[in-house]
């Protein structure tokens, strides 16, 4: 590419950087996570429009770092190939002068781009990437980047971050203030949590492009689909089942493609994008937990939010959701596994591990009025803590709040907007 284009290319990019001291963010937990002073790449992976970017521009600029940025999201640097990113580098130095962090955002849009971040590294660059494919982290930067690397998962805004942005208060105790939590939620679990979709009124617009641009850039072109059309029927299916335990047989006859082997290849493909999250059967033989897997969209908004789709006011599905989202929030970056527990007798909705050891059981019912249903969710609580040897038992639901004892085990029901407060 002829170097003045590239020069007006990301001229152009830094203005739209600079845009941002104008915004109003909300701070973000994962922002603690990103080490600035580390010599490892600090790669923060997630979902298209989950706030990657916003995150990390605030990382660097609250600590007044000085930094260089190019986005290879950019429909005018589609072409660029890896042999080019020097020439990136250099405009990059006239138009900053002399950096020592470079923000890179979308790099997996670049062919063997960890060349040239290998090549950063090891001048003592500090590198800050974002993008848009777990294969950087289970596959890429595992091979390439071996110990050279940090990763922070971020997901659209939790309940926490959605209250900041609204400014709703969440430390008063005042019946006034519950309500407006409680309302607060109401709109949350219908809404969801992508940041740009609190400011936009035609919704599921957004959530149509969003998931469009997913299946056919992210996906499609990347892993170079043939069967596209019955890839994109499934994917939609998924999103309006979910969560749902899959069956690739029963998935590979529906859609009319050749193999389950393809059905699990397309699952993974969603899975990479960051659209769907999976979610293992509990057990403590190694080869039962790898089957029956789980699939939770990645957000609500998701689930209903687009053309065609028909999950509608699922309350108690978009419940258990956002539960499960927020375990991930909350555990897997400190290293723990979550399953879900199911045998003939009973279920529980959430097992939270560390190895070998259970420390939490989550059970998720939007309402527990009926005794029948009371009955049936504090039944597999108990059956999971038997079968597990875990005491830590929590109830989540809508409203309720006490604390009660079943069979010698202490159960502490909760409503879920209180607890992920």
């Amino acid at each position: 590419m002829d170097k003045r284009i590239l020069e007006t290319i990301l001229a152009d990019q830094a203005e739209e950087l600079e845009f941002k001291k104008k915004l109003r963010f909300c701070r973000r937990n994962e922002e603690d996570r990103i080490d600035l002073n580390s010599p490892q790449a600090q790669v923060v992976i997630g979902v298209r429009r989950s706030g990657k970017s916003t995150l990390c521009y605030n990382a660097l600029s609250r600590r007044n770092i000085k930094f260089a940025y190019v986005n290879f999201d950019d429909e005018r640097l589609i072409n660029l190939k890896a042999d080019d990113l020097n020439d990136v580098l250099e405009v990059l130095y006239k138009i900053n002068g002399d950096f020592d962090y470079l923000f890179i955002d979308e790099i997996q849009n670049i062919a063997e781009w960890y060349l040239f971040v290998n090549r950063l590294l090891r001048r003592q660059m500090h590198v800050v990437i974002t993008g848009s494919n777990a294969k950087l982290l289970s596959g890429e930067l595992a091979t390439h980047l071996t110990g050279r690397h940090h990763p922070v998962t971020l997901y659209p805004f939790s309940f926490a971050e959605y209250c900041d942005l609204n400014k709703i208060d969440v430390h008063s105790k005042s019946t006034k203030s519950i309500a407006e939590r409680r309302a607060a939620f109401d709109e949350y679990m219908r809404q969801g949590g992508f940041p740009e979709l609190q400011f936009i009124s035609d919704d599921k617009a957004y959530i149509d492009g969003l998931v469009n641009s997913i299946l056919k850039r992210d996906i499609e072109q990347r892993f170079k689909v043939v069967h596209t059309s019955a890839f994109e029927q499934m994917a939609h299916h998924l999103l309006n089942v979910a969560p749902a335990i899959i069956s690739e047989k029963a998935l590979q006859e529906t859609f009319g493609l050749k193999s389950a082997h393809t059905v699990k290849n397309y699952i993974s493909y969603l899975k990479q994008a960051y659209l769907l999250v999976g979610l293992h059967k509990y057990s403590p033989k190694s080869r039962v937990r790898a089957i029956g897997e789980k699939l939770y969209p990645i957000d609500v908004a998701l689930m209903n939010k687009r053309e065609d789709a028909f999950s509608g006011e699922n309350l108690g599905w978009r419940l258990e959701t956002i539960v499960y989202l927020e375990l991930l929030r909350k555990y897997k970056s400190q290293g723990k596994d979550i399953y879900y527990f199911s045998d003939r007798s009973g279920e529980c909705d959430f097992v939270v591990c560390e190895g070998r050891k259970t420390e939490l059981l989550v059970q998720v019912s939007y309402d527990i009025s009926s005794p029948k249903t009371r009955k049936r969710e504090i039944a597999g609580l108990l059956l999971a803590a038997k079968k597990t040897g875990c005491d830590n038992l929590l109830l989540l639901t809508d409203h309720d709040y006490e604390d009660i004892t079943h069979n010698e085990y202490n159960i502490s029901i909760r409503p879920v907007y209180d607890y992920l407060l």
